[in-house]
């Protein structure tokens, strides 16, 4: 009878429960480690199944979005495109109406081409529009002297305007868009030279005498603004700014400015040209 008493009171054998008690101190009772780990695994994959099939529909989402975008490019491309090719056309159609124009005024009276060359050479006196500039040294100046900043840079520190500033300044008004200079009632050409003897400047070797009066014939409401923003016309600004160097800029609605001395025009026809070709 005590074998079946204590077989009732003691269901359970020890072993079993002392193992049990163990597991419960420890924090691994319940579902056993591998389960863990493979429920764990599956959820990791539901998870990745969840991001990429949110990433799917985002994509197809945008996918028209894209396109539309990338089409739009395309076109604007192509518009682009289309633009040159017109701007191309209108510079050949232009390049055709100025050659005929040209050709159209050589043909009229005072318009051949030997007057045309010569007025632009310089042979022939030139009359218009246009700007006045007047330059001169600082006040006070004297020969003597030196040793200031415009030495070192190959200048005389004196105030005086140099042939290099003159050089400046004559191409800063061809560059702004004179079609023809004087400077002291000598006509520059192409072949002008602006040269220093001491502190005079000569134009093709004849000394000039300050104030210098420069002349350029031109479009008088454009030319002035566009020298003096032109990188020459700045320079100009800061000798006067740093040098005392004194200058003038007007308009000008009548100049005339003579023809230059010594210098003559030639102009060949095609037959002397085959001529000497030959």
């Amino acid at each position: 009878m005590s074998l079946l008493t204590h077989v009732m009171d003691h269901g359970l054998d020890e072993g079993y429960a002392e193992a049990s008690a163990r597991r419960e101190a420890e924090g691994t009772a319940g579902l056993p480690r591998t389960l863990k780990a493979k429920l764990a695994l599956a959820g990791g994959l539901v998870l990745a199944a969840m991001v990429v099939t949110l990433g799917a529909a985002q994509a197809q989402l945008a996918a028209p979005v894209l396109a539309k975008e990338h089409q739009e490019l395309i076109d604007r491309v192509e518009r682009a495109d289309d633009r040159a090719k017109d701007l191309d056309r209108d510079i050949d159609h232009l390049r055709t109406d100025v050659a005929g124009r040209q050709r159209t005024a050589l043909k009229q009276p005072g318009g051949g081409q030997g007057d045309l060359v010569a007025l632009l050479a310089g042979a022939t006196a030139a009359r218009g529009p246009g700007i006045k500039l007047v330059v001169d040294d600082a006040k006070g100046t004297s020969s003597g002297g030196g040793g200031g900043p415009r030495e070192s840079a190959g200048f005389s520190d004196t105030g005086r305007l140099r042939d290099r500033d003159m050089q400046k300044i004559v191409n800063g008004l061809w560059q702004s868009g004179a079609e023809a200079v004087s400077i002291n009632g000598q006509r520059l050409t192409a072949l002008s030279a602006i040269r220093a003897a001491g502190d005079a400047i000569l134009v093709d070797n004849r000394p000039l005498v300050p104030p210098y009066e420069v002349l350029a014939v031109g479009d008088k409401k454009r030319l002035g603004p566009a020298f003096q923003d032109s990188a020459d016309g700045q320079y100009l600004h800061v000798l006067q700014e740093s040098y005392g160097i004194r200058y003038t800029l007007s308009a000008a609605d009548d100049l005339r400015l003579p023809a230059a001395s010594s210098l003559t025009v030639r102009t060949a026809t095609a037959a002397e040209q085959q001529k000497g070709a030959s």
